[in-house]
């Protein structure tokens, strides 16, 4: 079921959020976009994800996650044309996907990252950049009073952009439940969903998440086909319920 089915569509906003005070466009295909500085910011890539289950005999996913997860990417490039593209972390599943990516994924990524800045953030699962592509590998970013980073740093962190959880969060509505990845915010910093077409999610309610917001301070902003929906912390419910 649709998450347009089940909230009714005051739930629906503008789709800009601010953190600390910097205004994002937060996008349904789970990205952000900063006008001002003309940036894209994507997490969790998880390219060749498909190609390394099936390179350790698990190969109920068809190795063609690469092709479409930059097929996406390639959209919201042609529609903001960005200055600059940062993705945070994890934007390859292992260190041996560079030997495992089709060259025509190779060259579609080069297409992309022409004539714009490309930065990669460092992951847990991709420390060291591939040697098949290009643009600047980076720990962090930091602009205005806003850092990018992969890993969100435990308790109080103002400013930070983060992945690596691939939130995802559930709510119950006119007797259904919907579960979607989502932007996980209390206004002073983010987590950002998985943008890799086979990357899974943590609900919000892990207690992970509690590790970096303050109770009743979580809001959810939810991704749907048809636009963004802000969910407040009491509406939000755990997996198995």
């Amino acid at each position: 079921m649709s998450l347009h089915a089940v909230v009714s569509p005051q739930a629906r906003i503008s789709d800009v959020m601010l953190i600390r005070g910097v205004p994002f466009m937060v996008l349904p295909e789970g990205a952000l976009w900063q006008d001002d500085e003309r940036m894209l910011i994507v997490a969790d890539l998880h390219l060749e994800k498909g190609s390394a289950f099936a390179a350790r005999g698990r190969g109920l996913m068809p190795p063609y996650d690469t092709a479409a997860t930059l097929a996406l990417l390639g959209r919201l490039i042609s529609r903001f044309d960005p200055l600059t593209v940062v993705a945070l972390g994890d934007s390859f599943h292992d260190s041996r996907a560079g030997e495992r990516i089709d060259g025509r994924d190779v060259e579609t990524l080069c297409a992309l990252q022409k004539s714009r800045d490309w930065l990669w953030i460092a992951g847990n699962h991709d420390p060291e950049p591939p040697s098949c592509v290009e643009g600047e590998w980076q720990a962090e970013m930091s602009f205005r009073d806003i850092v990018l980073r992969h890993e969100p740093v435990m308790g109080s962190a103002p400013g930070e952009i983060a992945g690596h959880l691939h939130p995802v969060a559930k709510i119950y509505a006119r007797g259904a439940g919907v579960r979607r990845r989502c932007v996980a915010t209390d206004g002073m910093r983010a987590v950002l969903p998985a943008f890799g077409v086979y990357a899974g999610g943590l609900n919000v309610c892990d207690r992970a998440f509690g590790k970096l917001f303050r109770p009743g301070t979580l809001w959810a902003w939810m991704l749907g086909t048809n636009g963004v929906y802000r969910m407040p912390e009491s509406r939000l419910a755990p997996d198995g319920h």
